[in-house]
């Protein structure tokens, strides 16, 4: 048996150094503990978090997926829809419904962090869909709470609205201490559903969780009008009646005055906001609600001309009182009321579309900013104008001023001879 001595001395000198190395990893983990850095991540094996994103396959869910996984997080795209295009590899997609709560259930388990972006109902014919609004706004919100309260999910980012405070009334500057709007005043039920679903979100914040793992912890974040290259909503349609030559008129004040935010402000702050809910930020966001914009106040169609004249066309001139095209908002809301189960028409403007765009509101980022670290970068709409450029978006042809004259006016008769139509008959 060989001794200690009869050992090479290159080979006690390794000997020495793992003795040594055992000694100072053993006598530092007491250290290692009091700093609460977890065993396996000094071992080099740390578990990535899980992120699940409900309506991860629309415009926003996705961007922000890809910024999770770029930085290390498992990520799960819950969505009723697959995502239109190629997926990154590594993020994980589960097509289900959040008003099937077995479905929720079986998507959430296992994840550290949800973001509850699914909604329906923002804009254009979908605002009119009530039964459809509240199925999904209300009672999917409420799936994803229960669950994550039964499966033992530790946080829950909620993408809101400014709509919860906001109802057609003028707002400058606006912080988090405003009251919510009395949901009976809500002029459409997207406002007032989120609104609801809201509540119910920071209400659950501090809920036991059934697995005995500690509690939910949840903030709200209220972002304004999303923009960015590839947006799908707003900027198509908005697109759409520039290519018909519909968009012939603006309406509101010139200084009116709101707010919108680029997509990858917006992923930061949803980012922000998951980090600001664990222990190592001592859940600071923990039931709170954050206003989040670019911080740049801008009357809303001037935030558009560089697009319509980005693809060719010439900004409107001709200005109308806000008070008409509301009244020709509502008439068409009725009118489409009454012809949807036949013909479900896009509804060229809505009552709540008219108040967002031409009422003046915007709100301080200074809490997110306090709160969570938030720091708007600014953007501009080039990359939206090269986006549909590139895709053909672009006037073939210049029309002559007198020619454009003329269909002014005559939008403007057929604008003015439906509002007439509705009018009494003297004398019936």
């Amino acid at each position: 048996m060989l001794s200690f001595l009869d050992v090479k001395s290159h080979d006690r000198a390794q000997i020495f150094f793992h003795i040594f190395f055992t000694i100072t990893f053993l006598s530092a983990m007491p250290c290692l503990m009091f700093l609460k850095l977890p065993y396996r991540l000094v071992m080099g094996t740390a578990r990535s978090e899980t992120c699940l994103i409900t309506g991860g396959c629309g415009y926003f869910g996705y961007r922000l997926a890809a910024h999770l996984h770029k930085n290390g997080a498992k990520v799960i795209l819950f969505d009723l829809i697959p995502l239109k295009g190629d997926m990154l590899e590594g993020i994980t997609f589960v097509q289900g419904d959040i008003c099937n709560y077995a479905q929720v259930v079986s998507a959430v388990s296992g994840v550290d962090c949800v973001f509850h972006v699914a909604s329906y109902g923002m804009s254009g014919r979908e605002q009119l869909k009530r039964l459809r609004i509240e199925e999904v706004n209300v009672g999917g919100t409420r799936n994803i709470l229960d669950a994550c309260i039964q499966c033992g999910v530790p946080r829950l980012v909620y993408t809101s609205t400014f709509n919860v405070v906001f109802g057609g009334q003028e707002i400058r500057n606006g912080d988090e201490n405003l009251p919510y709007l009395p949901i009976d005043l809500h002029p459409d039920h997207y406002s007032r559903t989120k609104s609801i679903a809201e509540m119910a979100v920071l209400k659950a914040n501090g809920t036991a969780l059934k697995d005995g793992s500690g509690v939910l912890r949840t903030c709200a974040l209220r972002p304004a009008g999303i923009y960015g290259p590839g947006e799908q909503r707003h900027l198509p349609r908005i697109v759409g009646y520039i290519e018909k030559g519909i968009f012939r008129f603006v309406y509101g004040k010139a200084n009116s005055l709101v707010e919108f935010v680029h997509v990858d402000n917006l992923v930061s702050a949803h980012a922000l906001a998951a980090a600001a809910l664990t222990d190592q930020k001592h859940h600071r966001a923990a039931g709170q609600a954050y206003f989040i914009s670019d911080s740049r106040p801008v009357n809303n169609f001037e935030f558009f001309r560089p697009l319509v004249e980005g693809l060719g066309y010439p900004f409107p001139t001709l200005r109308l009182p806000i008070t008409l095209v509301y009244f020709a908002a509502f008439l068409i809301e009725t009118v489409h009321r009454v012809v949807a189960p036949l013909y479900d028409f896009q509804p060229l403007l809505t009552r709540t579309e008219v108040y967002k765009t031409g009422v003046t509101h915007y709100f301080s980022t200074a809490k997110a900013q306090s709160h969570l670290g938030f720091r708007p970068k600014e953007y501009d709409l080039d990359e939206v104008v090269q986006w549909f450029r590139s895709r053909g978006h672009v006037k073939k042809w210049q029309s002559s001023g007198a020619s454009r004259l003329v269909v002014n006016l005559l939008v403007v008769a057929a604008f003015m001879t439906v509002l007439l139509s509705f009018l009494p008959v003297a004398g019936s």
